[in-house]
């Protein structure tokens, strides 16, 4: 009887840690929304701007705010343009509220949820389009393998920079 109850509560907290998850995916919408509608005006955009920077950027500012133990010493954050910054508005201080908000229980359930956002990211845009959140994922994509491997990172090979090997 013990474990029966102990799986129905466990089951209980996992549905409720779900139901919780499911509006992350619309606040991640209503930012790109909120951005993409403020760079609809050229008058918002910066002389070099690609629409597929907003989910570039988005994806920076999660992987900063998750602060993964395993990114590399030189990526433990990964900077945001001054380009970008200077035209992004009022509405960057308010989408970065929302993407504090955003919050998982390990750094794996992070580091998937960074991953799908990237991978949804990338069906958006042509392949010309798709330079720097191709770089993020790569970065991504590397680091995900450090924990796959559990691997820590204690110095930067210049050889295997993302220790792929």
């Amino acid at each position: 009887m013990k474990l029966n109850l102990l799986k129905i509560v466990e089951y209980v907290i996992y549905s409720c840690q779900a139901l919780e998850r499911e509006p992350m995916d619309a606040k991640i919408e209503n930012i790109l929304e909120i951005w993409h509608k403020h760079f609809n005006d050229e008058e918002n955009q910066y002389s070099e701007f690609e629409p597929s920077d907003i989910e570039y950027f988005v994806g920076c500012m999660l992987y900063n705010h998750f602060a993964f133990s395993k990114a590399l010493d030189n990526l433990k954050t990964i900077d945001l343009s001054y380009d970008f910054l200077s035209s992004c508005g009022d509405e960057y201080e308010h989408i970065k509220e929302m993407i504090a908000e955003i919050k998982f229980d390990t750094e794996e359930e992070s580091l998937k949820f960074l991953q799908e956002y990237i991978n949804e990211a990338q069906q958006k845009y042509t392949q010309a389009e798709l330079y720097l959140l191709n770089r993020l994922a790569y970065h991504v994509g590397a680091m995900a393998e450090r924990y796959a491997k559990n691997v820590d990172v204690q110095r930067i090979d210049f050889e295997n920079p993302l220790l792929r090997k």
